[in-house]
């Protein structure tokens, strides 16, 4: 998917909500324990139930690698589930990976070539050479690690240099020499509120994938006051808020009334003057 085919889902769906299947086999309704697959089983569920409301999934690889084999079965059926059922909808592997580059080339080839998603979460500390082995797919996305949501982004991320340029900045900065903004995204906490001013300063027209929203704490409005474009420019995750809405029979049908409602804000949101 590229860039415009995103915005274009945008707009068409008026929303940019992106779903997170952080899916823990030991939050999920009980009844579906006794299902053959009961991750893939909650997960379709889910996306049959939010399809329509959101215009990207993120399933987090942590949730299902903890699983072994039987974890990453449960993702490849859920991607290809997705891929079959729903084509216009942009696949995240939630991975952040990055290691030196001949093993950062094993890493894009299982989740582009053998996953087929759209785009991979990616950290930079280790430097250009763990990034553009990502970037050597056509068509697909890099969505580097810059300004997080969690308490510890102030340890290192906000860390300034002799010149005053804070850590986060030199990644924006230094990482659109590798791509454009039709290859990286960058995800950006929504905790972090008027940063998405300093954000859009060295990256006035990439995508931000702005996880935090709702069990995090993070504001919709206060992300998109800051944070949007012309465009929308970006993909506002939410996870434990839509997918454990309930834990009874009628999960999924919590799950889609939880994205509805935001949904509908991000409609009022996408009203915004440019």
């Amino acid at each position: 998917m590229n860039k415009q085919q995103l915005i274009d889902n945008i707009h068409r769906k008026q929303s940019f909500l992106c779903v997170g299947l952080d899916t823990d086999i030991k939050k999920i309704p009980d009844h579906l324990l006794d299902e053959p697959d009961p991750v893939f089983a909650f997960n379709r569920a889910i996306i049959d139930a939010t399809a329509d409301l959101c215009v990207a999934y993120k399933p987090n690889l942590a949730f299902y690698e903890c699983l072994g084999m039987k974890g990453w079965q449960a993702l490849e059926k859920t991607v290809n589930y997705i891929r079959q059922q729903y084509p216009d909808q942009f696949i995240i592997a939630d991975a952040k990976r990055g290691d030196i580059g001949n093993t950062s080339q094993m890493y894009a080839r299982s989740f582009f070539e053998d996953l087929k998603v759209d785009a991979v979460t990616v950290a930079p500390y280790m430097g250009e050479d763990s990034v553009t082995p990502f970037l050597t797919y056509e068509d697909t996305w890099v969505i580097l690690l810059a300004l997080t949501s969690n308490k510890g982004s102030h340890d290192f991320q906000l860390t300034e240099d002799k010149e005053g340029e804070r850590l986060f900045e030199k990644v924006l900065r230094k990482s659109q020499e590798w791509a454009g903004d039709d290859r990286m995204m960058y995800v950006v906490g929504a905790t972090q509120g008027r940063m998405f001013e300093d954000i859009r300063k060295v990256a006035p027209h990439h995508f931000l994938l702005v996880p935090g929203v709702g069990a995090q704490g993070g504001s919709l409005e206060e992300v998109c006051k800051y944070g949007m474009t012309k465009d929308c420019g970006l993909l506002v995750n939410s996870s434990r808020g839509i997918i454990y809405a309930s834990r009874e029979h009628d999960f999924a049908d919590a799950a889609r009334l939880a994205a509805r409602t935001v949904q509908q804000q991000m409609a009022e949101q996408l009203k915004r003057p440019f």
